[in-house]
């Protein structure tokens, strides 16, 4: 038994609570995973995890395993980088999480550079509206926009993304180009909430002095970033998004900004990943080389 690759199958297959998942993760079939499973508890002799027709979860000595098997991967990674001369002889997987407008028009543009510079290095790139388990699901890092929640993650700020106020030319040609606070009582937004139902429909501006928010009216809720974008260019109303975000419908006058006198308050961008004692020398490069894009268009 290769007990490096049988503590890899432990603990996906701990922090997905799940077998099946743990294989299709992994890529191979998941009678593989339970076999494995077995041939280590025979190994360590104790049973690690509990199985139910519905869940698996780790037992007492399971438990305890489980935090000293991602010591003992970490360390392993590191230990097959520590002569490696360059990073270009960097081999291995990186899991990821990032929202869909930063995959689009950030990091997939600049992927191809990167590849080319690492090629031993696989990304997988989650891209979603949806917050990740991060520890649960895998991913070695993920970047968030917005307020962060206590996690247990350790975040580095990677700026501040400006917030611009959109809309598109057709919009504009129907309702008129709103100007001041005065003519907002005239006009619509796009309301985005991730759960639909609980944020009511409101433009935030500075006042000068501090930022407020306006209710307003709105035609459409969405609960994703790309139906949000694709509202206003169909010319649904007004949206408030990062300027990176829409950056090539600007360029190409499919949207225009408006309202420029009164902006919302910026959005931080932060970089998070688990506590982890020894770092895989890929993970460190990708996450640097992550830092460095984002803080060129980040504020």
């Amino acid at each position: 038994m290769d007990r490096l690759h049988a503590m890899e199958v432990f603990v996906r297959v701990a922090e997905l609570a799940s077998f099946t998942k743990a294989a299709a993760s992994l890529g191979v079939p998941k009678g593989s995973i339970s076999t494995t499973i077995n041939h280590l508890e025979n190994y360590v002799g104790s049973r690690l995890l509990h199985r139910t027709t519905r869940k698996v979860q780790l037992t007492q000595d399971g438990a305890v395993f489980y935090e000293r098997c991602k010591d003992l991967l970490a360390d392993a990674d590191e230990l097959g980088s520590l002569f490696q001369s360059g990073t270009a002889s960097i081999t291995g997987r990186i899991r990821v999480d990032m929202p869909i407008g930063v995959a689009r028009n950030l990091v997939i543009p600049n992927l191809p550079k990167f590849l080319a510079a690492h090629p031993g290095m696989e990304i997988e790139l989650s891209s979603t509206d949806r917050r990740v388990d991060v520890v649960a699901e895998g991913f070695d890092c993920v970047i968030r926009i917005g307020a962060l929640a206590d996690s247990g993650l350790i975040a580095r700020s990677l700026g501040q993304l400006r917030l611009i106020s959109c809309v598109s030319p057709e919009y504009i040609a129907m309702h008129g180009e709103p100007r001041q606070l005065d003519d907002m009582p005239a006009h619509f937004i796009i309301n985005y909430a991730t759960v639909l139902g609980t944020r009511t429909a409101s433009w935030e501006y500075h006042d000068g002095e501090q930022y407020s928010s306006l209710a307003m009216k709105s035609l459409l809720t969405v609960n994703s970033s790309d139906a949000y974008i694709s509202a206003c260019l169909a010319g649904l109303g007004i949206i408030q998004v990062p300027a990176v975000g829409v950056r090539q419908y600007l360029d190409t006058g499919a949207l225009l900004e408006v309202l420029k006198n009164y902006k919302a308050s910026p959005m931080p961008v932060s970089l998070l990943y688990p506590n982890r004692r020894n770092m895989p020398k890929r993970v460190q490069v990708f996450m640097e080389w992550i830092t460095d894009l984002m803080q060129q268009y980040a504020d």
